[in-house]
């Protein structure tokens, strides 16, 4: 008698969202790859801007403003739909690389907005004390999702998330807590285990966002398990 594997399913822990993560990635690794290759080239004008030290000619004023209104205008879009990609494996369903730049046709201002909004309440956060800052982050990250995968416009995905974040903050938290070491695990792999680690973690939210939304349907809809 075949004795059939009973998959993971999500839990919304630290431990079961990392795990289930772990589990989705292999089924998914190659569109997985390429999503995060894709956004992290789109991300290095950005970054190079961020880390350089040029001297304020006119044209260098340009080119900054240039790469602020591409921070701001582009590249939100493609990592919002990274987001929905990740989420999409996290369920099992079909995975399509072009969806990464459908914002732009779909989904754009509220995309746009919603990354203002939740950027602008977050620093604000971190402007006054450090501790707020986080506590807001951890409970907005549920934002890209909403405005994804609900179609939510911004101020109500940010309350939806500030919702469905309640009692999950802490462990929000944890999540984040063990990129670091996650990290430093992948450079020891030879630097290659970087993009392991980028997917890993990535997964694993978007896993936290599954599992959580999968207990709100069912509150929702008053099944007991």
């Amino acid at each position: 008698m075949e004795v059939v594997k009973e998959e993971r399913k999500p839990k919304a822990t630290i431990s079961g969202s990392y795990k289930y993560a772990w589990q989705q990635i292999w089924k998914y690794f190659l569109y997985l790859f390429i999503i995060t290759i894709v956004v992290g080239l789109l991300e290095a004008p950005l970054s190079a801007v961020q880390d350089s030290e040029w001297e304020n000619t006119p044209g260098i004023i340009l080119l900054q403003i240039l790469i602020a209104a591409y921070g701001l205008l582009f590249l939100p879009v493609v990592k919002y739909g990274g987001d929905l990609l990740y989420l999409r494996g996290m369920r099992n369903e079909k995975i399509e690389i072009s969806e990464l730049f459908d914002g732009f046709k779909n989904n754009y201002l509220n995309i746009i907005l919603a990354n203002l909004l939740t950027f602008a309440i977050i620093g604000i956060g971190f402007v006054f004390l450090i501790i707020p800052g986080i506590i807001l982050a951890c409970r907005l990250a549920f934002v890209s999702y909403l405005v994804m995968d609900k179609n939510m416009e911004p101020v109500a995905a940010v309350e939806k998330s500030w919702e469905m974040t309640r009692g999950y903050g802490w462990k929000i938290f944890g999540m984040a807590l063990l990129v670091l070491p996650i990290f430093i695990a992948g450079l020891l792999c030879f630097i290659v285990g970087v993009f392991f680690a980028i997917i890993w973690v990535h997964a694993a939210f978007a896993s936290m966002y599954h599992a959580v939304d999968l207990e709100d349907e069912k509150l929702l809809n008053g099944i007991d398990e």
